[in-house]
């Protein structure tokens, strides 16, 4: 009845509107018709409005499928390539781009990537989340849940069936109706005054849904952990330190209690590969953060790439790129998945641009490294050995006099999302050259914190990486200072960014030639999403605190038939 009564409303709307200006319905000025249709719609919007999309739940399928008219988990699939089979919007007609529609929060700045099924945005900051139409903007709900602890910023949400899941600062993870916001279950996942805390967005494999956890000010442990969509419940729950007697406990200190307090958090959201069931994370720096005494050796399984079972939580492989680092260089950055031929032999493989300035490339069926090599200036290492592993220099390490080192500990990327296209073979990262006096600023056993930098200089480039070798195709700058701006490219042959000049970018894939900018007032402080609706394709970029919409005219996005 609600359908009927609002169809015939708009439908007398217009026709008095029309009736009111003296046009008919036979008018063919384009222009006109398009004004009057404007000025209908906004007469129309409250009924528009109570007839908006209904949140509801998500095909499971769709995780497994490539992101169209739907982007149901923070990479929009599985993979972490960022890349969207979409080309409505593509290099021939990305100058037509418009404003769709915004949406300001005015709380904080937006770091999450949206999800959207079914018509509906679902996006976060720290203690928020808003569902929102994904045709036209307008707020479907908003839960707020104010809490203690970091308030850093956080990424998003998993979703699972009619459930939404998001972690908040006082580590906890919250399940939320996605019809109307509300709480279905919260549990603690780590004790917030123990210094932890919780940024990431969930990733929701089957009936799992894996979540990690924040905080180096404190020395505490690590872990990732499975819980119960249902319930709740935790399934498992896997250490970044081994315990006592287990393998990699040989990497830290004996008769000492540092394998315990190691940090090693896990940060960002990892990847999925269904086919061969294995769950791919990255971990963070070791504690003390920037002092190496009193957990000499390699400090596993901080700084590294694991795979898990994601039903079991067991260890199956790991690699890792910084063995015993002191210069708070993570490897949270996304762990990304594509299968190509490498030596002449189709791979499955997982590459990985690090913190610590160096791109490696892995066997994601077993570990076996392949590739490493620096993709952005570098001053710490002095070579690769035998496993791959960047060979830190001793003179390198922070110091009560402070040493130079390149890059900072703001690292030669972030955890800004970077893009695999499989039109190009090319991998894309957003990189900054920073140069940094590290020191050493503690006497005695170091705890927490044992050192810190000062950044001296910066600057930002994004750089087409092949990833058979490593080496960068094109180079592409983008200013002064240290981007945080993620990337993503759709197969209508473009790639989006931003610089540091507030300019969002589109950029041609192959060659980094710009093919479109628009000043936007502020800094992409996430990364650009896409979906197609009723045949149009939406570009969503997070900037500050204002989620901006763009899509072509309607008569750029359906071009009118040939006359001939």
């Amino acid at each position: 009845m609600l359908s009927q009564f609002s169809e015939t409303i708009k439908t007398e709307l217009l026709n008095s509107l029309l009736r009111i200006v003296g046009v008919p319905f036979a008018l063919r000025n384009a222009r006109a018709a398009i004004l009057l249709l404007f000025l209908a719609l906004t007469v129309c919007a409250p009924f528009l409005s109570a007839q908006g999309p209904t949140a509801q739940g998500l095909d499971p399928a769709a995780l497994l499928k490539p992101a169209t008219n739907t982007w149901p988990t923070y990479n929009g699939d599985y993979s972490g390539r960022r890349f969207s089979p979409l080309d409505q919007i593509n290099a021939t007609n990305i100058s037509s781009l418009t404003l769709a529609w915004i949406f300001p929060v005015h709380i904080a700045e937006i770091k999450s990537t949206p999800l959207e099924v079914n018509g509906v945005l679902y996006f976060t900051t720290p203690d928020n989340v808003w569902a929102v139409d994904a045709r036209f903007g307008r707020e479907v709900w908003h839960y707020q849940r104010k809490s203690e602890g970091d308030h850093i910023g956080n990424r998003g949400l998993g979703m699972y069936k009619n459930w939404l899941y998001f972690t908040t600062p006082d580590a906890h993870m919250i399940c939320l109706d996605a019809k109307d916001g509300t709480v279905r279950w919260n549990v603690e996942l780590a004790d917030p005054k123990l210094g932890y805390f919780a940024t990431m967005a969930p990733l929701v494999v089957r009936n799992h849904v894996i979540a990690g956890v924040s905080g180096d000010v404190t020395d505490v442990r690590g872990f990732l952990e499975s819980l119960d969509p249902d319930t709740g419940a935790i399934q498992w729950r896997w250490y970044t330190e081994p315990d006592p007697g287990q393998p990699g406990s040989e990497t830290w200190p004996k008769d000492s209690d540092a394998l315990l307090h190691g940090g090693g958090m896990t940060w960002m959201t990892g990847t999925y590969d269904p086919e061969l069931n294995l769950l791919y994370w990255g971990t963070g720096n070791p504690n003390p953060v920037l002092v190496g005494e009193g957990r000499e050796g390699d400090n596993l399984y901080t700084c590294s790439i694991v795979a898990l079972n994601p039903d079991t939580g067991k260890l199956v492989w790991y690699f890792q790129p910084s063995p015993h680092d002191v210069h708070d260089w993570d490897a949270v950055e996304t762990p990304v998945l594509f299968d190509a031929q490498f030596q002449g032999k189709p791979r499955k493989l997982l590459a990985q641009a690090s913190r610590n300035s160096f791109f490696f490339v892995l066997d994601r069926t077993n570990g076996q490294h392949l590739v490493t090599a620096p993709f952005i200036d570098q001053t710490w290492a002095s070579g690769v050995d035998s496993r791959g592993r960047p060979i830190a220099k001793p003179e390198a390490a922070p110091s009560p006099d402070g040493v130079l080192v390149e890059p900072s500990s703001d690292g030669g990327t972030n955890w800004m999302a970077p893009s695999f296209d499989p039109q190009t073979g090319l991998f894309y990262v957003n990189s900054r050259r920073i140069f940094s006096v590290f020191y050493r600023t503690t006497e005695g056993k170091a705890e927490g914190w044992g050192g810190r930098d000062r950044n001296l200089w910066a600057n930002s480039t994004l750089r087409a990486l092949d990833y058979k070798t490593g080496k960068v195709v094109w180079n592409h700058e983008l200013g002064r200072g240290s981007t945080i701006a993620g990337i993503l490219t759709t197969a209508g042959h473009l790639l989006f960014t931003a610089d540091n000049s507030g300019n969002l970018l589109a950029l041609d894939p192959a060659a980094g030639k710009t093919l479109w900018h628009l000043n936007v007032g502020g800094e992409l402080v996430a990364s650009p999403m896409t979906y197609q609706l009723d045949g149009r394709q939406y570009l969503i970029v997070p900037v500050q605190d204002i989620l901006y919409a763009f899509a072509l005219p309607d008569h750029v996005a359906t071009p009118r038939p040939s006359s001939r």
